[in-house]
Parts: structure tokens; sequence; C-alpha cells
């Protein structure tokens, strides 16, 4: 019985609600017709599509079997927001290589770098020529005795030679000439025997050092010195047998050596040299 009252109740309202519709159109159209008497002009009403009310429509619902005039159109809508973006398509093919444009214009100079790390050690360099110091400033010589000396007061004229490449003693005079100045070492070694050795070491008619050996009978005996001296060019040393006898005890033979000796132990350097 609930249902029933329910479905006549609502069979109710919607009539009421059509009859009410159906005044309130014919209301809005005396109004419209009486506007339109008032301006003495004909209102053409817009056009709007055709609606046979003779017939109910079977398709609407039953408020809509008396269709009311056409409302005026609408206004135009806002535009509606842009649409997502789409999708990446797929990659195209690779186009044909481009010519080479114009060459620019040179950059300005970039800032010196740091310095990068230090290297290995190169090969070593080949072995240089000889300097001239060592060819040019070196003077030396080493000579003996072969015979018993005969003479006093006079150099002695040493004819064994060791080393004179330099040909700076002279074995005609015995006497060493200095070439280069310099500082020289000096030294002498003699055998005595027979009687006793008296031995000067002269420069430039000069005695500078004496040696003394008494002689030993039924022996040989050794006299030796050495000195340092500074020469210029152009002066002569020599070793030369003092006293008033014909004869001095320095003897040498098969088995016994006299020596006399001299090198250049440095130079001097001419300034012209040494600012070279």
């Amino acid at each position: 019985m609930t249902l029933l009252w329910k479905i006549l109740l609502g069979i109710f309202l919607i009539e009421l609600l059509s009859q009410s519709q159906a005044l309130l159109e014919e209301n809005i159209e005396q109004t419209a017709l009486d506007e339109g008497t008032e301006g003495g002009e004909d209102v053409e009403e817009p056009e709007g599509p055709e609606t046979d009310v003779s017939q109910p429509d079977h398709r609407q619902p039953c408020a809509m079997w008396m269709g009311g005039v056409p409302g005026t159109p609408g206004h135009s809508g806002k535009p509606g927001r842009d649409g997502r973006d789409g999708r990446d398509g797929p990659r195209g093919e690779k186009g044909d290589k481009g010519e080479a444009g114009e060459k620019g214009d040179p950059g300005q100079k970039g800032d010196i770098g740091p310095a990068g790390p230090r290297g290995f050690p190169g090969n070593p360099g080949l072995k240089g020529t000889r300097g001239e110091s060592a060819l040019s400033y070196h003077s030396a010589f080493s000579v003996g005795l072969s015979e018993l000396v005969p003479t006093t007061n006079v150099p002695i004229r040493f004819n064994k030679f060791f080393y004179n490449d330099q040909h700076h003693y002279d074995d005609v005079s015995g006497k060493f000439r200095c070439v280069l100045p310099g500082v020289y070492f000096f030294t002498y070694h003699l055998t005595v025997y027979t009687k006793d050795a008296k031995v000067s070491l002269y420069v430039n008619d000069k005695a500078i050092m004496f040696t003394f050996d008494q002689y030993q009978e039924t022996n040989v005996d050794q006299a030796s010195g050495s000195v340092i001296l500074h020469l210029e060019a152009g002066d002569e040393v020599w070793l030369q047998i003092y006293g008033d006898e014909a004869f001095g005890g320095v003897y040498a033979d098969n088995t016994n050596d006299s020596t006399f000796s001299g090198f250049l132990l440095y130079p001097e350097i001419p300034a012209s040299a040494q600012r070279r």
C-alpha cells in the first residue's frame, strides 16, 4: 500500500508542475505581445525548431508535451585551457653535412696555464772536445843522468828523458825555460858516490836552495830536495854542483839514477782569456 501511495503522489505532483509551467509560459508570451504593441513595431521571434504541440511527443517526459517559446541564445563561453603537449615523435634520419662556415676572428690569448709535472731526465749528451786549458796550459818534464857528472859550477846536463813532450827542458844547456807563467813544483833525487855531493837549485843565475850529502866510504848515499816557485815567462831553472873541487859526488850508472823533474801546478790565465 505504501508503494502505491508513493506512485499516485508522484503522478499528482507531476501534473501540478506541468500546469504551473504552462501558466508561466502564457504570462511570458502575453507580456512580450504587450511590449511589441506599445512600441509600434512587430517583434520578430527568433527562429527555432518547429514543434507540433497538437500531438504529444511520447519520447519526452510529460512536462515537455507543451513546448514553450525558445530562449535567447547564450553568450559564447570562455576559451578552454591549452591541451597537454604531445609526445616526441620518432627521430628523423641524419641530414647531409653542411658546408664549412667562414673562419672566425682569432680569439684573445688565454692565461698561462700551470706548469706541468717534471719530465724524465734526458739522455746524456756526447762528450765534448778537450778544453783549451788542458791543451794550452801544460808544462812538465822529468830527466835523469846516464853517466857520472865530470865538472862543477856549471848546470848539470841531464841526458836521459822520462818525459819532455813540450821540450821546455833543454838538454844542451841543462836548463828548464819557463814558457807559461804560473806556479811550478820542482824536485830532484840524486845518487851520491865516491865523494860528498853539494848541489844547489838556481833560478836566473841565483841559487835558491842548497843540498849537501856527506859521502860514507863503501856505501852509496841518496840526496833529494823539492821546492815550489812562481815563474814568469822566460825564467830559467837548473841544478848545479858547487864547491872547490873539480868533480862532484853526483853519480849515475845502469843501476843508479839521479833525476830532476818539474811541472806546472796552475797557470796565470791572461785577463783576455778569463773574459772568454
